[in-house]
């Protein structure tokens, strides 16, 4: 539950605007101009907030869509990112977002309309090209969903657009409006998963690995692609068991012929990120490790990083041929 709702004069009459406030006829609804007027105020703690925060309903005017970063690319041709929504209803240890926004409060962009108009313009402009479009960059994809029918409205708009890939990430079991409907070729549905006991450590209130296993084997049943992102790989001394333990888990349950891509990443932040998450939670011992800075980044020393990616994609290839692996490097 929310705390409140606060909405941008310029949208209060919008359909889709009118439709969630009126799911919340018991919170206060608060008229402001614009987001940042809430969502960047100073002296605001983030950890504090995550306990009750506020949503807030606004309007982007740019920036629709931008050039995903390299670790992120699953296929050739364009790829962008894009974010319907600021913040996660998830609360994990390692996620940037703490680190790099001052509010905990949910920012849920309504203008989907417009989103839609520029991800068309691009993929109009490369038309001889496959053109990638990542959401849950900057949130989860369908951990909102009953709320804000995000998927609902995109999913039969990429249909229309044929060289078009959305990717779906996410953490949740959300998927009750993909049961719903005809799956489509050009949306992958990736779930991203760490080790049970890590999970239980790091990523509170996500879903537990077996009902995201169920996730899954629920949506290949039904015909959707699904992808799954091992990202971040988090060290521990004893990583090599838990990782081989959850490889066991996922691929000896779902269907692997029809697994769309892996993809697998390294524990990294930028240092600034770092650093506010640090000061946050002080006593995390995921920021007390031995971690080595360059180029800006905090990640593992090399050598730890360099022995965790080698014993994982040893362990991958056994269950998937490499033309589904995609490594996520620093680049």
């Amino acid at each position: 539950m929310f705390s409140a709702i606060y909405i941008e004069e310029e949208i209060y009459s919008f359909s889709r605007v009118q439709e969630i406030i009126e799911r919340y006829p018991q919170l206060p609804k608060v008229k402001i101009e614009r987001y940042g007027e809430v969502f960047n105020r100073k002296a605001q703690n983030f950890r504090l907030q995550k306990f009750k925060p506020a949503l807030i309903l606004a309007k982007k005017h740019n920036k629709f869509s931008l050039p995903a970063p390299q670790e992120y690319r699953i296929g050739e041709g364009g790829s962008y990112y894009f974010s319907h929504m600021l913040n996660c209803v998830y609360d994990c240890r390692y996620c940037f977002l703490q680190g790099m926004y001052r509010s905990a409060h949910y920012v849920l962009f309504v203008n989907y309309e417009d989103f839609a108009l520029d991800i068309k313009h691009k993929a109009e402009a490369q038309n001889d090209k496959t053109n990638y479009f990542y959401s849950g960059y900057d949130c989860d994809s369908l951990a909102f969903e009953p709320l804000s029918q995000f998927a609902a409205y995109f999913l039969p708009f990429f249909k229309c657009h044929a060289n078009t890939v959305l990717e779906l990430r996410t953490k949740s079991t959300q998927i009750r409006s993909l049961l719903n409907m005809q799956p489509i070729e050009n949306c992958i549905v990736a779930f991203s998963f760490t080790p049970t006991i890590i999970s239980q450590a790091l990523e509170h209130k996500v879903p537990s690995i077996i009902k995201r296993i169920d996730a899954i084997k629920k949506l290949q049943q039904c015909g959707w692609k699904v992808g799954l992102r091992f990202d971040p790989l988090i060290y521990d001394d004893n990583y090599a068991e838990y990782y081989r333990e959850l490889f066991e888990s996922v691929f000896n349950q779902i269907n692997i012929d029809e697994l769309h891509s892996v993809s697998m990443g390294v524990f990294r932040l930028p240092e600034t990120y770092f650093r506010n998450m640090a000061k946050l939670y002080p006593d995390e011992k995921l920021f007390a490790a031995k971690l080595n800075k360059q180029q800006g980044m905090i990640s593992y020393y090399p050598a730890i990083e360099q022995a965790m990616v080698q014993y994982c994609e040893q362990m991958l290839l056994r269950y998937i041929p490499k033309h589904k692996y995609f490594p996520c490097t620093l680049g």
